[in-house]
């Protein structure tokens, strides 16, 4: 049996965190796992951030209410569910995804969540586990399963590279130049091709 995982933010929907920034005016926010490979150190500068600015999960979520999917992404994840099973990976939070899950009707996610205390402060995370996405990868394919991975991250590398086959979509150049062995695609049509092309090949 053959899967396809997904990374969420910047694959299928505006990165959340880029948004926010824009809404609250602060731009130390628009850093994303596209520019920091330590996801740790990236969430406590951005628990700081919202803890300095008194910004609570009522703001953030007031954001995300008006984010859609990218163009395509609709269309793209239901011809997907067509094919093979897709799964969403992500390194967002349950607390933020819910909205964004129903307007990409319900595809199966599995991602962290936030601490949040009764005043709605935003006051830690907790992981699924380190390195969630290489690990969920790591664990299907102990099942017997066959994967396709996709994202444009750093913290999307290792669950490529864990995959069967995999590819980056719209990464920036420096990952694009650092990890030139994994293909890369612009468009969904491109990807689409790749994960055709994995669905209609034998793996031993």
């Amino acid at each position: 049996m053959k899967i396809i995982c997904l990374d969420l933010e910047g694959v299928l929907v505006p990165e959340i965190w880029i948004a926010f920034s824009e809404a609250a005016g602060i731009p130390e926010l628009r850093r994303t796992t596209r520019d920091e490979p330590d996801y740790d150190k990236l969430m406590v500068s951005r628990l700081a951030i919202l803890k300095e600015n008194r910004l609570g999960l009522a703001d953030i979520q007031k954001v995300i209410a008006g984010i859609d999917p990218l163009p395509g992404a609709k269309a793209f994840t239901a011809s997907l569910r067509e094919a093979a099973q897709l799964i969403i990976l992500s390194d967002t939070f349950e607390q933020f995804a819910a909205p964004l899950m129903a307007k990409l009707n319900y595809p199966t996610l599995f991602c962290n969540t936030l601490l949040v205390d009764p005043s709605g402060a935003v006051t830690g995370y907790q992981l699924r586990r380190q390195n969630g996405k290489c690990h969920a990868v790591k664990a299907f394919r102990s099942m017997g399963l066959q994967v396709f991975a996709a994202g444009d991250s750093f913290n999307d590398l290792a669950m490529i590279e864990a995959a069967n086959a995999g590819a980056l979509f719209r990464a920036p150049p420096s990952i694009r130049q650092s990890h030139g062995h994994i293909p890369s695609t612009e468009t969904y049509a491109e990807l689409r091709a790749r994960i055709d092309e994995f669905l209609g090949k034998s793996f031993l």
